[in-house]
């Protein structure tokens, strides 16, 4: 007999592409990312290319983790699984249009148009603040919630997540505000919990999956008044 699939073991596989893709493109990206020069330079522009596919595969999968754990969420709270579901739609957009500003940028630099390159460079970094940066802080905060009130995984993995949410959204709005800078040491440590909310999240789902009532758990529905009990 087959074994049934873990209820959001497919989110918590969607997590772990999200966390390789950005990572990935990162390190792709290199030196547009950390060396002004880049704009002005020569060369292939193939690795930064690829670092933007690896940013539309994060899109995808962005969307993907929401769908997976959608049907699921939605019993709990249907209005908590559609702001989540929006949410993650919004920061996949934004991740796309960020790709999208990549490629351009590589075009602009390939016809030694340094400055607008630049520009692109400069519009990719604050499409990335604004979608794995301001926006996560909310969706995380919902979903969050949703599992602690419904005890769908361990409770120490949604305080992380609760815990998390404000910091980092507190980081971003300095750093949108221009109170502290992208890259710092606080900006790393307030993403700290964030990170180790999805992580964790993402190997639970995995391995365990939702903890959701059996079917032979839930309670029968009770005969109305003055009715004989089915047989």
């Amino acid at each position: 007999m087959a074994t049934p699939r873990r209820p959001g073991a497919l989110a918590g596989a969607m997590y772990l592409l999200t966390h390789v893709t950005s990572v990935g493109a990162v390190i792709l990206y290199g030196p547009m990312l950390d060396d002004d020069r880049w704009s002005g330079g020569t060369g292939s522009g193939l690795p930064q290319q690829l670092g933007a596919l690896s940013d539309v595969v994060l899109a995808v999968a962005v969307v993907g983790t929401a769908v997976a754990l959608f049907p699921h969420v939605r019993r709990r709270s249907e209005t908590g699984a559609m702001a989540y579901v929006g949410l993650r739609v919004l920061e996949a957009s934004i991740a796309a249009v960020g790709a999208v500003l990549v490629i351009a940028a590589v075009q602009m630099r390939a016809a030694g148009e340094a400055s607008v390159a630049a520009g692109l460079v400069e519009a990719y970094r604050w499409a990335f603040f604004v979608g794995p940066g301001l926006v996560v802080g909310f969706h995380t905060t919902i979903l969050a919630a949703v599992l602690l009130r419904h005890r769908l995984v361990p409770a120490w993995i949604t305080w992380l997540g609760l815990a998390g949410a404000p910091l980092v959204t507190a980081s971003n709005l300095l750093i949108f505000f221009g109170r502290e800078d992208q890259v710092s040491v606080t900006a790393s440590l307030a993403a700290v919990p964030i990170f180790a909310w999805e992580v964790s999240l993402a190997l639970f789902l995995l391995i365990k999956g939702l903890r959701l009532p059996r079917v032979d758990q839930v309670p029968a529905a009770q005969p109305a008044v003055g009715q004989p009990a089915a047989v």
